[in-house]
């Protein structure tokens, strides 16, 4: 639809022999006061004013924008197009491939379900690191991608034919948000004769890379990014904005891991949960595009919906370099120096909130060993470790006080090391704060004896590194760190170093443009040398596809409960995620991940130990083989050209044989084979009518989990390896799926079936109402026995008992998982009570018609004498049907306790969703209705 143009906006641009229609930015009073992404929303609203979703004082609100209010405004914000992964875009092809049914059976033409918005779905999530530190590790990997993807593959074959405007990036070829950056975004969209700011949302959280691009856009739920697929906008509030000043440059050895580490801690510390990020002054200049999109890509990990850096002559020299064509070049530059978006170092735009970092005062870092934002300086590392290990052994559960290897006393000399000693009895282990988990000698202490496949012995101790992974589009996509781990590794080798035997090491990259410019710059044999063999293009390590450990490893740290280490270049390192048999994860910059991989255990100071002994008989540390900035940029000058981008990027949506050899069906709805474990028709529109139904109190509802602060996606969303004595594994079992062919939960999205068992499945999730116990375990309160969440849901189900999930602080926080709040609503769940939320679960939630209610300020389940054991009422909710939203409802329960808690609708058209039963029922309804 065109615009109103109310403001008179409409004008012409022209480039090269080109002339566009663009809306100016300049025809709105007061615009050039507001921050960057602020803009690029105004010409969002200028774009697409319609009178009815979008009108003259939505723009007015966003103009005259006030800084310091909490948000309150209501904008429709429409994505110029739509970005996806395989995890979470195979169900979002399901959807609509049932929304097409639903449409037919209702009357209404299935065809008519497509795509309105541009939409590219990347296959990059399915990839397993079962082989490693082998020549054949990719083809292997691949080749097992394959076997246990077939179904979910020709899935996706069919949707790229059935559906107008979805494009598939097919395996095998690189990291959703990596291939984003390096060949997707356009940073300015040409399209229907318009030139326009590229603007997106993805079904995953760390769609925020590509806000180092100068591009606006973030993470929703699947529900939400398939209605913008059909055309619906998004509801948003005017957002608060932190302007995040930079100065200076990074120092040297310090690099943008680094960096993105320090703005991690200091923005979780400052709170920017639910607000925009930007970056802005001098120092913007001195920040490689490369190490804003590392910037962009953790948004989520310090909460924030974006965090942008403006366009400069830095984004026009990167799309040069990934090559994108002169005259796109040429289209982004004009239109950002006409619409005033082009970045002026000296310029201060109004923000909500101001911090500062000069980037000199950036020293190396990692963060763990379960959260993000808790960044470790590599000079503490040791310490800290030592410190949290405390949270990992049980009291009493420490054997001797040997080193975590024969081969590590190499880090000890003797002129500066205590004495190893070895204990009679781990009774008489010291319990002092650090020296509860270690030694006498201040040292992990409970050593293993392990003998590998080659017939080589070695121990196992507390904080040994069993997986160095570089992985994730965080790193990955970024030369700088890339040629600097491959640089670290010939260093090593040269001095001749190897990695530890018990150390499982994954190469991952985001694009195969890595492999190329590695192998260009001479450095792969050396990665190789130390264990580092292309694994995959894909995700790997960094969602959980670490694969198994190897058999002597993983027997000796369950058997012993050896708290052991990961180390790897992503963005997550929640419990559980990264491989079942590691409780503690540190992220790490690509180099300090070989150095890892060398060192073999957390339990030494980077600093001050040598990594190991070199061939001349001297100590090596990790300043001897540290590469410099100056070897990195000549490294990268030398090895790096825009025709490897260009070349890789040719055919990206071809595919290899495999893909282009694969059965593919047709037709406008999707044959479903009821056979089939993973894609299977979902019961969202079961029974849907063309109207919705009343929304409503309800009472005698039971509390299926209660849970603390920080429960992340993670732990809701079924992910990682199927456990065959879980619900999801016994389900599999009974349909004939022997246990090697299980695959990972997020293999299997497109089952529903699969997806309800595994929710609330993860093997780290804390029950209050079962005390002592990890997993996805609850009580039935209806008969008092101890089960699994799932058996007691169907319980609950059967009897016709409603459910609540009470929560803490930071509810679902994490990755946007639609799976989160898609198992959590087919439970049974109708509402959650937490003290706060993570905007993007909140939002999913609603749009599965589940309803998100707050504590009161300062309370909690603990304040108000909550058990979970009681039975709980709700009521107000009716005044929903009225077309208002309560500010809060009454909730009430059997054991007396009363409060008010504060409804989490935020938007009118969330309120909307939930009287319609989800965002899907809505836009179907709306579909029909047109």
């Amino acid at each position: 639809m065109a615009s109103l143009d109310t403001f008179g906006a409409r004008s012409q641009l022209r480039v090269d022999d080109a002339e566009y229609e663009i809306f100016r930015l300049d025809a709105v009073a007061g615009q050039q006061r507001l921050p960057y992404s602020l803009k690029i929303l105004l010409e969002n609203l200028l774009r697409t004013e319609d009178g009815a979703n979008i009108t003259e004082g939505h723009i007015r609100a966003l103009a005259d924008w006030d800084p310091t209010a909490e948000p309150s405004v209501e904008i429709q914000y429409t994505p110029a197009r739509v970005l996806m992964q395989d995890f979470t875009g195979v169900p979002c092809v399901v959807d609509l491939a049932t929304m097409r049914e639903a449409v037919r059976d209702l009357g209404g033409d299935a065809a008519k379900v497509n795509p309105l918005a541009p939409a590219d779905l990347v296959i990059d999530h399915s990839v397993v690191a079962d082989v490693f530190g082998r020549p054949d590790a990719f083809e292997r990997n691949v080749e097992f991608e394959y076997q246990r993807n077939r179904e979910r593959y020709q899935f996706l074959r069919w949707g790229q034919n059935a559906f107008d405007e979805l494009k598939v990036v097919p395996p095998g070829t690189g990291i959703v948000h990596q291939v984003n950056i390096e060949h997707i975004a356009p940073v300015v969209m040409a399209r229907r004769g318009q030139a326009y700011p590229d603007t997106l949302v993805g079904t995953d959280s760390h769609t925020t890379m590509v806000n180092g691009l100068g591009v606006l856009g973030w993470g929703v739920g699947g529900i939400e990014a398939e209605a913008a697929m059909l055309g619906q906008p998004v509801s948003m509030l005017i957002p608060r904005v932190v302007g995040f000043k930079l100065d200076g440059e990074l120092p040297e050895g310090a690099t943008a891991t680094d960096l993105v580490l320090t703005i991690t801690e200091m923005l979780r510390q400052h709170g920017v949960v639910g607000k925009f990020v930007e970056f802005y002054g001098p120092g913007v200049a001195a920040v490689p595009v490369a190490n804003r999109a590392t910037i962009g890509n953790m948004s989520p990990e310090y909460g924030s919906t974006v965090a942008i850096f403006p366009v400069d002559a830095e984004t026009v020299n990167y799309l040069r370099l990934t090559g994108r064509d002169a005259h796109q070049l040429a289209l982004v530059e004009a239109y950002a120096k006409a619409q005033g978006l082009w970045h002026d170092p000296a310029a201060e735009p109004a923000y909500s909130e101001q911090l500062t970092l000069d980037l000199s005062t950036v020293e190396p870092s990692l963060a763990g060993p379960r959260r993000p934002q808790d960044r470790v300086p590599v000079g503490s590392a040791k310490t800290l470790f030592r410190g949290a290990l405390n949270d990992y052994v049980a009291d009493g559960d420490h054997g001797d006080t040997g080193s975590a290897d024969e081969a590590a006393e190499e880090s000890f000399p003797a002129s500066d090391a205590p004495a190893i000693g070895h204990a009679d009895d781990p009774a008489d282990a010291p319990r002092d704060l650090i020296s509860a988990a270690v030694g006498a000698n201040g040292r992990p202490s409970r050593p293993v004896r392990v003998t590998g496949e080659d017939g080589n012995s070695y121990e196992l101790d507390h904080g040994a590194v069993v997986i160095a992974a570089i992985t994730s589009c965080t790193n990955t996509s970024n030369p700088q760190v890339m040629l600097g781990a491959a640089l670290l590794a010939k260093h090593a080798v040269d001095k001749g170093l190897a990695r530890k035997p018990w150390v499982k090491t994954s190469l991952a990259p985001g694009s195969k443009v890595v492999m190329e410019y590695y192998e260009r710059a001479g450095v792969t044999p050396y990665l190789e040398k130390l264990g580092f063999h292309l694994v995959g293009y894909g995700c790997t390590t960094c969602i959980g596809n670490s694969g198994p450990l190897p058999t002597e490893v993983s027997e000796a740290v369950n058997e012993h409960d050896l708290s052991v280490v990961s180390v790897l270049s992503g963005n997550r390192n929640f419990e559980g995620r990264i491989n079942p048999d590691v409780k503690m994860n540190y992220l790490a910059s690509p180099p300090l991940v070989v150095a890892y991989a060398l060192a073999g255990t957390m339990d030494i100071d980077l600093a001050n130990e040598p990594l190991g002994t070199g061939s001349d008989g001297q100590p090596v540390y990790l300043r001897d083989i540290w590469p410099s900035t100056r070897e990195i940029e000549e490294t990268m000058a030398a090895a790096i050209a825009s025709e490897m981008y260009q070349s890789g990027y040719a055919d990206v949506f071809a595919g290899d044989e495999r893909w282009r050899n694969l059965p593919t069906p047709s037709g406008d709805t999707f044959t479903w084979d009821p056979e089939s474990t993973y894609v299977r028709k979902p019961p969202y529109f079961d029974g849907m009518s063309p109207q919705p139904q009343p929304v409503g109190d309800f009472d005698g509802a039971r509390v299926l989990a209660m849970l603390g602060d920080s429960v992340t996606t993670d732990h809701i969303s079924p992910a990682g390896a199927i456990k065959p004595d879980s619900p999801a594994g016994q389900y599999l079992l009974d349909k004939g799926v022997a246990r090697h062919e299980f695959n990972s939960y997020g293999s299997r999205r497109g089952n529903h079936e699969v997806m309800i068992r595994g929710t609330f499945a993860n093997i780290r999730l804390r029950n209050q109402l079962v005390p002592g116990v990890e997993g996805g375990v609850t009580v039935n309160h209806l008969t008092g026995e101890q089960t699994s969440i799932y058996q007691a849901a169907e319980a609950y189900a059967e009897a016709g008992v409603p459910l609540v999930v009470l929560a803490g602080k930071e509810y679902g926080s994490g990755s946007s998982r639609d799976w989160a709040a898609k198992g959590t609503a087919l439970l049974g769940v109708k509402a959650v009570i937490a003290e706060s939320y993570e905007r993007i679960h909140r939002s999913n939630l609603i749009g599965m018609g589940v309803l998100p209610l707050q504590y009161p300020s300062g309370q909690s389940a603990a304040s108000l004498g909550l058990t979970g054991r009681e039975t709980i009422a709700i009521a107000g909710v009716e005044e929903l049907n009225d077309g208002t939203t309560p500010a809060t409802v009454r909730v009430t329960t059997d054991t007396g306790v009363s409060f008010d808690a504060r409804v989490r609708i935020d938007t009118p058209a969330e309120a909307d969703y939930y009287r319609h039963g989800g965002i899907l029922p809505y836009v179907l309804r709306k579909m029909l209705a047109a």
